[in-house]
């Protein structure tokens, strides 16, 4: 904020839950640029309210709470902050990886409820071995490349399907249903688009295997939510690791709450304190280069 006051008159919100709907739309009208996160809806309402709006900056990586076809309809320059929480997210991700498949939480759970009562057996809490498995990886971006190489460490194979061959990365290209037949955990890396909502759904879920587990920490809405709490009551994959939802927050009471092969995070990809102050600096520079006319570090396409 100081490197922003330095050009700018800054109206703050500074309540510690996000900024009511009225308190925005009444102090757009004059603004020259607007800096918002995940939680604020920037839509036609609000930017037919801003006359003289030139750039919404927005302090995440995704985009889809902004109207951006008609933001720039307007003339109005969008930003966002990719690429500085792409290996944050990538720990992240491997992290759920690594406590679905070991039941990691699960067992943290049993020994705070006290239900750790009965001498070791052969059986007792067995996982899923993560070194030497295969790791299908939907979306080959940067937070994708930055998984595989953490793959690489675990002597994993690591495939994956994008929307074309990368060839400038060295892993196997295959088609997203080899990818889900072949997997052990499925990783979804890929922006939210008309071609990705609801990609996983009860019939791709249905071809992965039955000892698989689905890892999410892109987009909520690229799974169809009610069909993998289906697959997995039905047992057509063993387990989920997911930190995006498809309404957030959801409570205690979620379906997806209720399964015990379930890990679940309060979409915290990008928590480090590293990555947040990083992006934030970002954040700014973006709205002071787009109110200067100068070329943001990060435009939305």
């Amino acid at each position: 904020m100081e490197e922003l006051r330095k050009v700018a008159e800054v109206d703050l919100w500074e309540g510690e839950n996000p900024a009511p709907r009225d308190w925005i739309l009444e102090r757009v009208v004059d603004a020259d640029g607007i800096l918002v996160t995940l939680v604020d809806r920037v839509d036609r309402e609000l930017i037919d309210r801003a006359k003289r709006l030139k750039v919404i900056s927005t302090y995440s990586v995704g985009y889809d709470h902004i109207d951006v076809a008609y933001a720039k309809s307007k003339g109005i320059t969008v930003t966002h902050t990719p690429e500085v929480l792409t290996e944050a997210t990538a720990d992240l991700i491997f992290g759920l990886i690594l406590a679905v498949a070991r039941r990691i939480v699960e067992g943290d759970r049993l020994i705070r409820e006290g239900n750790w009562n009965k001498p070791w057996s052969p059986e007792f809490m067995l996982g899923k071995e993560v070194h030497g498995s295969t790791l299908g990886i939907v979306g080959m971006g940067r937070i994708g490349r930055s998984v595989a190489r953490r793959a690489k460490a675990f002597d994993m194979r690591v495939i994956y399907y994008s929307r074309r061959k990368h060839e400038e990365v060295d892993y196997e290209y295959v088609d997203l249903d080899t990818l889900l037949r072949e997997s052990d955990f499925v990783v979804l890396t890929v922006d939210l688009n008309p071609e990705t909502y609801h990609l996983m759904d009860y019939e791709k879920l249905s071809k992965m295997k039955r000892t698989a587990f689905l890892i999410n920490a892109s987009r909520g809405a690229v799974v169809k939510e009610d069909d993998l709490v289906r697959a997995l009551k039905e047992g057509l994959i063993a387990g989920a690791a997911l930190d995006v939802f498809e309404r957030e927050p959801i409570g205690k009471d979620h379906p997806l709450a209720q399964l015990p092969n379930v890990v679940l995070t309060p979409h915290i990809g990008s928590a480090t304190r590293e990555t947040r102050e990083k992006m934030a600096e970002v954040a700014v520079r973006n709205l002071i280069l787009a109110l200067e006319g100068r070329k943001p570090l990060y435009e939305v396409p």
